[in-house]
């Protein structure tokens, strides 16, 4: 999820930018969901997916793309934010994030690791195994994929030789998988509901991501249209990753534990690593926390209430 390098706000909407064109961009943007829409909706319509997993998977994954997606119409609708305002939405994320780790995943690992048998010890330390190889996988992705932070600059392999734009799309790929990758597995679980909490939860956070992201391309000298566009397209790696978590916990029920420990230390990865540090990196720290905090009881009050 690469939610964090949002600096420079967008550029003012030129006087000659006639409203029949803003209206033109909606509609560009309408149909892209349009087709987004249609096209999972043929998907969803395959054998596989009448397994209620996988398709509660596609469910919860195609609802936060659609999330991410509606983010990005302040974009074109040449809102402006501050730089404040971006780090507070930073820091709702990542609140969100972080209790979606501890209430949707963490907890239900040592559950299900408890249910198949595992001590107190032995849920505990299959569970911070788990976690550990989320997320060192997810660092082993963000060193070996080449990519381009909108501050870091360049990492990954061989990634002075891919456009720049590329190299974002491939940014917020990445970082987009964990969030994926959790839906799905939640969804592979034994607990709908806590399945849809924390759909729920991450597709609220996506909303301000995908804005978040679309703001920061147009900051950086994209067009309006491509910094959209690919808000969008970023979102869909979503349902994808929460396919293909599903189909992996589907494998054995054994690797439930697994799974959602993985998910968990992958999306903790995020949150340590990206999206704390940016938000804090303007000197907005006290608005970045209250935006963390809230987005940690709007996530808490979703799974105990929708649980």
């Amino acid at each position: 999820m690469d939610t964090h390098h949002a600096h420079t706000p967008a550029a003012p909407m030129p006087s000659s930018f006639h409203p029949r064109w803003r209206w033109r961009y909606l509609t560009g943007i309408a149909l892209m969901l349009a087709a987004v829409v249609i096209v999972l909706s043929q998907i969803a319509q395959l054998p596989l997916w009448q397994d209620p997993r996988m398709h509660g998977a596609l469910l919860g994954g195609s609802m936060a793309a659609l999330a991410t997606a509606l983010g990005t119409l302040p974009v074109l609708l040449s809102q402006k934010f501050s730089q404040r305002s971006y780090d507070t939405m930073l820091g709702f994320g990542a609140g969100v994030m972080l209790a979606a780790s501890s209430f949707s995943l963490i907890i239900p690992a040592l559950a299900a690791a408890k249910a198949q048998g595992a001590g107190s010890w032995g849920a505990g330390g299959l569970v911070g195994m788990g976690i550990a190889m989320g997320a060192l996988l997810l660092m082993v992705i963000d060193r070996v994929v080449p990519h381009e932070h909108f501050v870091k600059g360049l990492e990954g392999r061989e990634a002075k030789a891919m456009k720049r734009v590329w190299l974002f799309v491939l940014a917020i790929a990445v970082h987009n998988l964990p969030e994926g990758l959790a839906i799905g597995v939640a969804a592979a679980g034994t607990d709908p509901a806590a399945a849809m909490a924390l759909a729920t939860g991450i597709s609220i956070q996506d909303v301000p991501e995908g804005m978040v992201v679309a703001l920061a391309l147009r900051g950086v000298g994209y067009g309006r249209i491509t910094s959209a566009g690919l808000g969008v397209l970023s979102g869909l790696v979503e349902p994808i990753a929460a396919v293909f978590g599903a189909a992996v916990i589907g494998i054995s029920a054994g690797l439930l534990p697994w799974g959602l420990a993985a998910a968990a230390g992958a999306m903790l990865y995020v949150i340590s690593h990206e999206i704390i540090p940016e938000s804090h990196r303007a000197g907005h720290e006290r608005w970045a926390t209250c935006g963390l905090m809230l987005g940690f009881i709007v996530m808490m009050l979703l799974d105990t209430a929708l649980a």
